[in-house]
């Protein structure tokens, strides 16, 4: 079974959960790699959808040009 990927809200939500977690030294030592691995990929998930984003908005604007 595939891992369905977040909404970009759900994966900025998500980011900002870990980032509280760290801040506040709740975290182990023991969870904290998987936590910034976690982290790194909602960033290149959330990239990807605002890349995507402005390729289509630019594209919809050109083809009314």
């Amino acid at each position: 079974m595939t891992e369905e990927k977040p909404t970009f809200n759900k994966a900025v939500a998500e980011l900002e959960k870990i980032l509280e977690q760290i801040e506040s030294g709740e975290l182990d030592v023991d969870d904290l790699s998987g936590k910034v691995k976690r982290a790194s990929e909602l960033l290149r998930l959330c990239q990807a959808k605002l890349r995507d984003t402005e390729e289509e908005i630019d594209k919809i604007i050109n083809d009314m040009e």
